[in-house]
């Protein structure tokens, strides 16, 4: 009888619950206006025709393949082609363990310099797919460098010794012996 009640109850429930739904006709959307302009997109900022300039041998390095464990580092190497000295601001990595190390004084007209980037492979296994964005006041600001390869998993020791059981914590001093 008690489950037969619960039915029934439960059921006067969901019916009451699914028939108490508002039933409003939908707000009608007004039609776009024929005298409004779509928005203008901002400008971009001009360029200063005698800024530096970046080029680089490679704006993307393929590692390859790299173990998994030590630094994959490789050098951006550049040369200022423009007519004034660029001085790189900032240069950051898409994440944390892509650490880019920039030139702290101006690259002058002519001169050549190198961006290293470095990528924590430890616990990293599969695809390198990172970029590192320079901002600086050359005419390519930002500038976006990018980094490849994958990682191969550290081979398994089939003699390393299984990892030590951690023995159980000592009883504080005073409590009942089990």
């Amino acid at each position: 009888m008690k489950k037969v009640f619960f039915t029934f109850l439960c059921l006067s429930i969901g019916t009451v619950a699914a028939n108490a739904q508002d039933n409003k006709a939908p707000v009608p959307v007004p039609p776009p206006q024929a005298h409004m302009a779509p928005p203008t997109p901002a400008a971009p900022a001009p360029v200063n025709p005698n800024a530096g300039v970046f080029k680089f041998k490679e704006e993307t390095h393929d590692y390859g393949e790299v173990p998994e464990g030590p630094l994959a580092e490789t050098d951006f190497e550049f040369k200022n082609v423009g007519k004034s000295p660029i001085n790189i601001k900032e240069a950051h990595g898409s994440c944390g363990c892509t650490v880019p190390k920039w030139p702290q004084t101006p690259v002058m007209p002519g001169e050549k310099a190198t961006i290293h980037v470095s990528y924590t492979t430890q616990g990293r296994q599969g695809m390198i797919m990172k970029d590192v964005t320079i901002t600086s006041d050359a005419q390519q600001s930002p500038m976006v460098l990018h980094i490849r390869g994958t990682v191969k998993p550290k081979p398994v020791d089939p003699n390393a010794a299984p990892p030590a059981a951690v023995p159980p914590p000592a009883p504080a001093p005073g409590s009942p012996k089990k």
